[in-house]
């Protein structure tokens, strides 16, 4: 989404630097925000279709693309929102839906939340049921196991600055 706000952008930028230190020398390679990744039925170039824009992605293996315009990202591995007030819900539910009903390679589905160190983490079992894991303040991390980063909040927040919840 255009006109991200500062916190957007400085997670967005931590997260490329974070994943892509730890990417290299694999066979997995991160993408950032601007490509389309396929979270729906794909008619044809110009005909109606779905495609979504995650704030990262990491595609493992040679990127597979929709057609010969390699525009649209077939195979992701790891998808991240950063989510915002006015999209959370629609990336919590329909596409998240989306996602797992239409990219069989998609093991992490991560969202990080903007206004605290929250991060929401579904990850894909071999039964094709989601796991659902939480992780709450800086002191924390976590591991996506399908591309082998250990992800720190404290670094994902780094030059956050989160304001002051009033106590009940």
């Amino acid at each position: 989404m255009a006109g991200e706000s500062g916190a957007h952008g400085d997670i967005s930028m931590n997260l490329a630097g974070i994943i892509q230190y730890q990417l290299r020398g694999t066979n997995c390679r991160g993408r950032i925000k601007d490509t389309k990744v396929k979270s729906g039925v794909i008619e044809s170039r110009f005909g109606k279709g779905m495609i979504s824009y995650p704030d990262l992605l990491v595609i493992c293996g040679e990127p597979e693309y929709h057609d010969k315009h390699k525009d649209i990202v077939l195979n992701p591995t790891v998808v991240i929102k950063i989510l915002s007030e006015t999209t959370a819900d629609l990336d919590r539910g329909v596409k998240f839906m989306r996602y797992r009903n239409f990219n069989e390679t998609l093991i992490d589905y991560i969202l990080i939340s903007q206004d605290e160190p929250h991060i929401e983490h579904y990850i894909r079992q071999e039964n094709d049921d989601w796991l659902f894991k939480e992780y709450y303040g800086v002191d924390t991390g976590f591991r996506s196991d399908s591309i082998n980063c250990r992800l720190s909040l404290a670094e994902i927040y780094d030059r956050i600055q989160f304001a002051e919840h009033e106590s009940s």
